[in-house]
């Protein structure tokens, strides 16, 4: 079992990139990662540490390819409870709901029993034209709080 599982939900790819940004510096960090490009709710460990990255389209909904899982959550509504995660959303502040995706996420998975660690990372894509450049200095603070 790897020692935290990346999520990721993308419909431009942004998120995906943040994903494998994340991944390389958790690996750098000496963790054992499992990288998730919207997954089904089998397949991920239902202990242990996620760690959740999706985008934002439209008016603050989740891309596509994690839809699939928010229902499944949704559904099933799993014991999430020996599950800690962290969270980083993408968005534009210039839509009404800004990072409305990550923020569903975290909340339906919250409300399920897991517990974040750390703050809630959202990025304002009108502001860092390099995403991963915030996430890296996010991502490098939270690896402090899991040691």
């Amino acid at each position: 079992m790897s020692d935290i599982t990346l999520i990721s939900g993308s419909t431009l790819g942004g998120a995906e990139y943040v994903a494998e940004h994340i991944e390389e510096k958790l690996k750098e960090a000496g963790f054992t990662t499992a990288l998730f490009h919207g997954p089904e709710l089998y397949e991920l460990p239902t202990r242990g540490i996620w760690l959740v990255v999706s985008s934002t389209h439209g008016a603050g909904e989740l891309p596509d390819n994690i839809q699939p899982l928010l229902e499944q959550i949704d559904d099933q509504q799993p014991d999430l409870s020996n599950i800690r995660f962290g969270a980083v959303g993408l968005g534009s502040s210039e839509y009404d709901i800004f990072c409305g995706a990550i923020r569903t996420l975290d909340q339906k998975i919250t409300a399920l029993g897991a517990q974040r660690i750390g703050d809630r990372l959202e990025i304002d894509v009108t502001q860092h034209e390099i995403p991963e450049d915030p996430a890296e200095v996010w991502v490098l603070n939270w690896i402090n709080l899991l040691r």
